[in-house]
């Protein structure tokens, strides 16, 4: 289970990506997240949290539908996207 208050500092840049195995644009949208994971390793951090592993979790962030990207900035949200989005969608979602 992900304890996200404990798992990054309040300085850190994280990209929450909220998903189900069963969840066709979440499945296309791995590929894109794990790739920019790589790509911003040590500037950004990435999450996935499982929305039926973890419900109180995607509650907690106001997860009504997946898949559900949240960027936290220094312990805040600073912004949401729902639905599958483009690789530079997500990267200008996280400057």
């Amino acid at each position: 289970m992900v304890n996200l208050q404990k798992e990054f500092s309040e300085n850190e840049k994280v990209l929450i990506d909220f998903y189900a195995d069963w969840c066709g644009p979440c499945k296309m949208l791995a590929p894109i997240i794990d790739e920019i994971e790589k790509e911003q390793k040590g500037f950004l951090r990435v999450v996935k949290v499982n929305v039926d592993e973890q419900p109180e979790l995607a509650a907690k962030y106001g997860v009504r539908s997946i898949p559900t990207l949240v960027y936290v900035k220094d312990g805040e949200v600073e912004t949401q996207a729902i639905g599958f989005r483009s690789k530079q969608e997500i990267l200008n979602m996280v400057k």
